[in-house]
């Protein structure tokens, strides 16, 4: 179902404007015999912060992991800006793009993974300005300057000279937000990013990605299994089960009047643990 009158079917929903950032159409995924994704169809627009729920296996992470090509889709297009990322069309037929492509597509998006990913034998300034050095042409200076900028926006300047092994989990997840938003991506993917942290941890991470969201200048997609702060940062909430979108609303909708039965049995396991 294409998202462009979205606005007209949930209420409290106001961010659509213009063309979508992201736009899935008909996309599978398969492993095997196993199909993870069902042809999916999801657009999602500038600035608007979409976060995924369901259960484990239900396919929302791979819909993060299609758009960061870690995957790659079975079936159907995704496009980023107005551009196909895994396909090029060539005299009116679709194929294949090449890893020059995808790269240059690429760089619209970033992501901030499970388990951080940090370089433990670099520092925190060079972990955060590797990429923008590398990647996108900055010089030094330049790089060290934005890293600068984007480490004092998650709390973390004064651990400039600090290697990962150094830091908490929670600090570790902070310089890998740092480390996406130097790139400037005009969409975010978070998938699960406080999974992995002792649950004193978490606050912070969150707190920190509240505090990006409420900017409001950037798209994001959220995987998430935190209830509270799905409703807290979205505008908009999917529900995934079986490979498919079983449900979407706005966040009052999702949790207040779910409408199908597989949502609300999902939504009770979490209200039983005081949600």
């Amino acid at each position: 179902m294409s998202m462009i009158h979205v606005s007209s079917l949930y209420e409290g929903y106001e961010n659509v404007e213009g063309n979508p950032i992201v736009r899935y159409r008909k996309i599978s995924k398969s492993y095997g015999d196993l199909q993870v994704l069902k042809e999916i169809d999801l657009d999602i627009y500038p600035g608007e912060k979409v976060a995924v729920i369901g259960p484990s296996g239900s396919g929302k992470t791979t819909l993060a992991r299609l758009l960061m090509t870690l995957e790659e889709p079975t079936a159907g297009t995704i496009e980023v800006d107005g551009e196909l990322l895994w396909h090029k069309r060539v005299k009116g037929r679709l194929t294949r793009a090449d890893e020059k492509h995808l790269h240059r597509v690429r760089g619209s998006i970033g992501m901030v993974f499970q388990h951080f990913n940090l370089f433990p034998h670099m520092t925190i300034l060079r972990n955060v300005t590797e990429a923008p050095i590398r990647v996108l042409g900055l010089s030094k200076e330049e790089a060290v300057e934005r890293a600068k900028i984007m480490l004092d926006k998650v709390g973390l300047l004064d651990k400039l000279d600090k290697y990962p092994g150094q830091l908490s989990g929670g600090q570790k997840q902070r310089v890998a937000i740092a480390r996406a938003l130097v790139m400037r991506p005009k969409v975010m993917l978070f998938d699960e990013p406080t999974s992995a942290l002792d649950p004193e941890l978490v606050g912070e991470v969150l707190t920190v990605i509240k505090e990006i969201a409420a900017e409001g200048d950037m798209a994001m997609l959220l995987i998430t299994h935190e209830m509270e702060f799905a409703r807290d940062v979205a505008d908009r909430i999917l529900f995934t089960d079986g490979g498919k979108i079983v449900e979407e609303g706005s966040p009052k909708q999702i949790f207040e009047n779910p409408k199908s039965p597989r949502l609300q049995m999902f939504l009770n396991r979490f209200r039983t643990n005081g949600f």
